[in-house]
Parts: structure tokens; sequence; C-alpha cells
């Protein structure tokens, strides 16, 4: 299949995409335009920050204007779901971060921000309640259980629900072997199980529960996708969703 169809032919199974290339180089404004384009009113994205934003943080203003500027397509027609800040293991709770978070919030008040900690040291209620505070979204992931990473809890403070699967391949996550990738994981159903019951709470609070399967190794994440939608109850064509949630 040539390239430039990828986006439609995926657009007929899932209803939103996580765009994480635009974690390596800030996209155009174009390109966001073309997506629209290419996608009906109902398809929706989410983008992930600058490496800028979340991994150097050195304050430099410009990066965040060009990722605004670039973001309008998607905002003036209503399919940008939200945007994600992915920090890194090393950045560890301290004021002085969670500053940071709150410093960089206020440049996209226009539109939803999901934070995404990989450290542990995050995982504290008073720090929900502040997020809730600062308006910014928790994001839940499913990753393998080493020391100091984020265990997979369901959490929601801002509106919708974001969780990420990235895996459980614990051999690979520090240093990939050759010809491997930590997010080489293939997920079984029994796996996926595990978060029906936490899906269906975060659910059960009215508002949207977003999914994204980061197990991109070898193709992995389509067909996770694909399970998740199964034990969900969701058709696994676009063209036949049902109005609402049921748990399988």
């Amino acid at each position: 299949m040539r390239r430039d169809k990828h986006l439609e032919y995926y657009a007929n199974f899932f209803d939103t995409l996580e765009i994480n290339s635009s974690y390596y180089r800030i996209p155009s404004a174009r390109s966001f335009a073309d997506m629209v384009r290419r996608t009906d009113d109902s398809f929706s994205f989410t983008v992930k920050l600058h490496q800028s934003m979340t991994h150097e943080r050195s304050g430099d203003l410009q990066p965040f204007r060009d990722f605004s500027e670039a973001l309008r397509p998607l905002e003036d027609n209503s399919r940008l779901l939200g945007l994600l800040a992915q920090f890194p293991f090393s950045f560890k709770y301290s004021d002085d971060n969670f500053s940071y978070l709150c410093w960089a919030r206020l440049k996209f008040e226009r539109t939803p921000l999901f934070a995404e900690f990989r450290h542990d040291s995050w995982l504290r209620d008073d720090i929900f309640a502040r997020l809730r505070e600062q308006n910014i979204g928790w994001c839940s992931v499913d990753e393998p259980q080493l020391a100091g990473l984020m265990p997979p809890v369901a959490e929601s403070t801002a509106g919708a629900a974001y969780i990420r699967f990235h895996g459980r391949n614990d051999i690979d996550w520090h240093k990939p072997r050759p010809g491997s990738d930590r997010y080489n994981y293939d997920y079984s159903e029994r796996e996926l199980r595990e978060w029906l019951p936490k899906i269906g709470r975060l659910a059960s609070a009215g508002d949207p529960v977003l999914l994204f399967f980061n197990n991109c190794h070898f193709g992995h994440a389509p067909k996770s996708a694909k399970i998740m939608k199964k034990l969900l109850g969701i058709p696994e064509a676009r063209d036949a969703r049902p109005g609402e949630l049921t748990l399988d």
C-alpha cells in the first residue's frame, strides 16, 4: 500500500490517532491540514509534544509558539482531542518540575494537556489533586514493572482519561538487544482483560476514555488495539459503531 493511503486505511478501523512524530520534529500546519482533509469529521487526533518541551526544557518559548501555530488546522476543525507531554524517567517529582509542568500547561490553554510520567515518584494522591487544580490530565500507562517505573494505575484528573499501552518487555526496556526494541511486545487477550474493570470505572464518569497502543514493534499495536475493541464490544469497522460502551 502506498504511504499516502495509510491514514485513510487506518481510519476504517480506528476513531483516533496519536501523532508521535511530532516529538522528533515540529510538524507544519500544512501537514495537519492534510490529515484533516484525508479523514472524516468524526476522526480525531492527539499530538505528542516536541522533545524540546519535555526532555530539554530550556524554557525557550519559540518551540511552543511554532507548535501552537502548527496545531491550528486541527483546532479550527475540532479534531484535536488533546496534547501529550511524555516526560523522561529522569523527570522525577520535585516542586521545580511541577512548576515547569504548570508553566508549560499555560502555553496551551486552548487544548487539553495530558502528562505521562515515567518515574513513580509522581504517583501520589496529592499530585492527583494538584493536577486537577491545574486542569492537567494524568496519563495512565501499562509498561514493564521495573524498579522506579510507573505501575498500571488508572486515573483521570482533567475530563477525558488517557491510557497508553507500551507493552511489558522488561528485558529490552533499558537496553534493547540488537534487532529488538523496548516496545517489542505482543499483548495476550488475558493481559488486556486486566484493564477492563479499570476502563469501565473511568468510563462510568461519563468522560471519554482514550486508549493508545505504543507496542509498535513488528506491528503489534494495531493487533492489540483490535483485540481491545473486541473486548469492549466495539465493532471492528467504524461504520457500525455502537452508541455506548459495553464490556465483554
